[in-house]
């Protein structure tokens, strides 16, 4: 049986593995920063040797967008150089690497879905240390390994747009959410199930950077609307521009990404967006 170590298994993408592991003929080993320390190699290296590990998934990243702004030796520290770190012993245990990064490695200026070999133009620390840390593991190059690119993500674990919705949805009677900024959720768990399920395919001699969201196309303010449909609350949403809700870190316009990719390489049908929603929902029993 494989051995698979879980990094940041308390994040969104690494509950969601944990609330599935038991349905995989995997033996799973959830980590997070009180257990080992990425940033340190050889904390990484011997966890890997004694429990045998094959394969990691690294869901441990700096996902406070704006605090990024003035923390970026924090950021760098788990998004860059941990990554390389843990893109070292992959190497020299030959262990199977797959790393989640972001949207935010493009400047969101395009009119048009995303492909992985599209210019990277990072407009915030956050999207800039992400982009070093696949850096790192391109260069590196572990055999079988590969980046998951992903957007808007939200869970049933953790804190996420759709939980903070549902929260002011109870306790306003209208929100302001904003209209030009335009990409696709992407539910943890579908992007949870696609990881594991793709693991026996993975078969590499460099690194591969995929593309995985849901499908369909939507700003934020759709998002929020579809919320509230779903939920039966009544709050109301009004459309509103990225300059009238300011934010220290600048986001993505345009964060459509092109799944083409991912799917002819490993035969995958993406769920479509108000799917996953409705499961979600669901599961939070929140679905009216």
């Amino acid at each position: 049986m494989l051995n698979i170590l879980v990094t940041g298994s308390n994040g969104q993408v690494g509950s969601e593995i944990k609330e599935i592991s038991s349905s995989y003929q995997y033996n799973f080993f959830f980590t997070d920063r009180t257990n080992i320390d990425i940033t340190k190699k050889e904390d990484i290296k011997s966890f890997c040797e004694k429990n045998s590990i094959n394969i990691i998934i690294n869901c441990a990243a700096y996902t406070a967008v704006d605090k990024a702004e003035t923390d970026e030796i924090n950021a760098d520290l788990i998004n860059r150089k941990a990554v390389k770190k843990l893109a070292l012993i992959s190497k020299e245990l030959n262990i199977k690497l797959i790393h989640i990064s972001t949207d935010y490695v493009f400047d969101g200026k395009n009119f048009k879905p995303y492909c992985e070999e599209y210019q990277t133009n990072p407009q915030s620390i956050y999207g800039k240390t992400k982009l070093e840390g696949e850096k790192e593991l391109i260069n590196i190059n572990p055999k079988n390994s590969i980046i998951i690119r992903t957007s808007w993500v939200y869970s049933f674990f953790g804190t996420n747009f759709l939980k903070t919705m549902l929260r002011l949805g109870k306790e306003k009677e209208s929100l302001g959410v904003i209209y030009d900024q335009v990409g696709t959720p992407t539910y943890a768990g579908h992007l949870a199930k696609m990881i594991l399920e793709i693991i026996p395919q993975i078969n590499s001699q460099k690194v591969e950077i995929y593309h995985y969201s849901n499908e369909g196309v939507l700003s934020w303010y759709d998002f929020a609307k579809e919320i509230m449909r779903m939920a039966k609350l009544s709050c109301k949403i009004n459309p509103i521009e990225t300059k009238d809700y300011p934010t220290q870190a600048s986001r993505p316009h345009y964060s459509v990404l092109n799944k083409n990719k991912i799917k002819s390489t490993f035969a995958l049908e993406i769920p479509y967006w108000k799917d996953g929603l409705d499961d979600c929902l669901k599961r939070l029993g929140e679905r009216r």
